[in-house]
């Protein structure tokens, strides 16, 4: 338990200081609210429409393609790298995360997220 001393430290102390830095900008910090200042804007413009619009599924879907395509990558390298030193146990558990994968791959196109749309 005395090996994780210095990062609990660390946590405490970043906690510490996000905890305080927060605070003093809000006491101290400029307060002149005019009208300008509390409209909405999108991008340096005025919003259009409803602030409580719901965002397309497809949204949603796109982040499952990211983590589908690109954070599998991430996973997986590490995984060839030691590939003989694991052993089968190894084999079993990124067997098992490719199947997860697939699903989430078999998901996706199902609903449509891999069409292009013009």
């Amino acid at each position: 338990m005395s090996s994780y001393l210095p990062l609990f430290l660390l946590f405490l102390i970043a906690a510490v200081l996000a905890v305080v830095l927060f605070t003093l900008a809000t006491v101290l910090g400029p307060k002149n609210p005019t009208p300008e200042k509390l409209m909405p804007f999108e991008c340096g413009g005025d919003s259009e429409g409803s602030r409580f619009v719901r965002p397309s599924v497809k949204f949603y879907l796109t982040a499952i393609l990211f983590v589908v395509f690109d954070i599998e990558v991430v996973l997986m390298y590490p995984w060839v790298v030691s590939f003989k030193s694991l052993g089968w146990m190894g084999f079993v558990t990124m067997a098992s995360f490719v199947s997860l994968l697939v699903v989430a791959l078999a998901y996706v196109w199902k609903k449509g997220a891999l069409e292009w749309e013009k």
